[in-house]
Formats: C-alpha cells, sequence, structure tokens
C-alpha cells in the first residue's frame, strides 16, 4: 500500500488537528522510512521478482526488524514515547503511535504473505495485491476519503496558496499510478536500487509540513 497510509495520515488529522500533516505523515510511513535505510545497511533484503504479484514486481525477502508485526508495536511504543516528549500530550502521542501501528495493518491487507509476525517468525498477508484492479479501488477510494476528512478539518484549503496542498495531493497521485502501471525494474536491479529512492519519501514529509502551514484558520 502506498497513497492508503497517506490517507489514514490524513484522516488522523481530525483526531490530532494540532499535530502537522508532516508529522502524521512521519508515522504513518514510519516503518517504510526505516525500511529503505536497512536494507542499504544489508539487515533486510528486497529483490525484483516479476511473478511476485499482479500489483508490484518485488520480493521482500526478508524485512524483520522493519515491518514484522513485533517489531511494530516495538516502533509503535518508541513513536508514543518520543511524541510525548515532544508534544506532551497523550492524545497526540496515542495517535503518533496508532498511525505507526496502522502501516503493518494496511500492509498485511495488500502483501501477500511475506509480512513476518516476528523476526524468523511464520508469515502473513492477505494478498490483496494479486488483484490490481481490486488494489486500484480500494487504495484510491482510501485516498479520496482521506482527502476529504483533511478538507473538512483544514476548511481554508481554498484560502491561501491551496497549490501547496493541491501539488502534493496530484504528485501522490501520480506517483502511484506511475509505480502501478509503469514500467517495472530490471530483473537483476540490486536491492540498493530500489530502497535507495524510498529515501525521497521525507522530501513528502517536508511537503506535508508546508501544505499544513499553508492553511490558516478564519478568525472570526
Amino acid at each position: 500500500m502506498f497513497v492508503g497510509h497517506f490517507a489514514v495520515a490524513m484522516v488522523a488529522k481530525a483526531r490530532a488537528p494540532r499535530l502537522s500533516l508532516g508529522a502524521l505523515f512521519v508515522s504513518g510511513q514510519a516503518l517504510d522510512l526505516i525500511w529503505p535505510v536497512l536494507v542499504l545497511a544489508g539487515v533486510e533484503q528486497v529483490k525484483v521478482d516479476h511473478t511476485a504479484t499482479a500489483f508490484t514486481p518485488l520480493d521482500f525477502v526478508s524485512y524483520p526488524w522493519s515491518h514484522s508485526l513485533l517489531m511494530t508495536l516495538v516502533w509503535s511504543l518508541v513513536a508514543f514515547g518520543i511524541a510525548k516528549v515532544a508534544r506532551r500530550s497523550t492524545l497526540e502521542s496515542a495517535t503518533v503511535s496508532l498511525l505507526v501501528a496502522s502501516h503493518w495493518f494496511l500492509d498485511f491487507l495488500t502483501h501477500r504473505p511475506d509480512l513476518p509476525l516476528w523476526p524468523n517468525g511464520p508469515k502473513v498477508g492477505m494478498g490483496l495485491w494479486n488483484n490490481e484492479q481490486g488494489t486500484l479501488i480500494i487504495e484510491l477510494l482510501l485516498f479520496a476519503a482521506g482527502i476529504a476528512v483533511y478538507l473538512r478539518v483544514r476548511p481554508s484549503v481554498t484560502r491561501k496558496r491551496p497549490w501547496v496542498f493541491w501539488s502534493l495531493v496530484i504528485f501522490l497521485t501520480v506517483m502511484y499510478l506511475v509505480n502501478a502501471f509503469g514500467p517495472p525494474p530490471p530483473s537483476d536491479a540490486p536491492g540498493a536500487m530500489i530502497a535507495g529512492p524510498a529515501l525521497a519519501m521525507w522530501l513528502l514529509v517536508a511537503w506535508g509540513v508546508a501544505a499544513d502551514r499553508a492553511r490558516t484558520v478564519s478568525s472570526t
């Protein structure tokens, strides 16, 4: 899942409106921000397999420290502690923690059985990625719902620099469709070639911060 994680982060804005959209993006994408670092360090592995699923050619050979259920819960607790120190709000800290955990459960819906329950443990996954149309429908509907909720919380989107937010939405949509319908990477692509560009997701975090700051709530 890709835009679905961003959608859940936008929905969380209704629960914790004082949190920056960038902070919510970090939380919802935390596992995928950790993952490329571990792949580049040689701790986790990914390769290209054009028969992996109908939707993506990526074979996540090993990612127990970033994407196992047990470690997801650990990362969620770590995120709660960091947010508690930074924000001193139990509600906001819980929101951040739940967003981190949500990533695994959304991946559980889409991935084939490659998500370990714990490091070296049994692997699970419902395999929605084996149905390309189903994946597109569910994820794009989720993304649309996330945008709708966010706009309800931030109704001033049309009042000041709306292009910042809408350019982000367009970029995420285009990237999603390119990943879905664009040419797949070559079979011999090294893991670093796959994981390296994933570090660019930090730019989306910064973009989320800028988009949220572009909104102003009327004082009247």
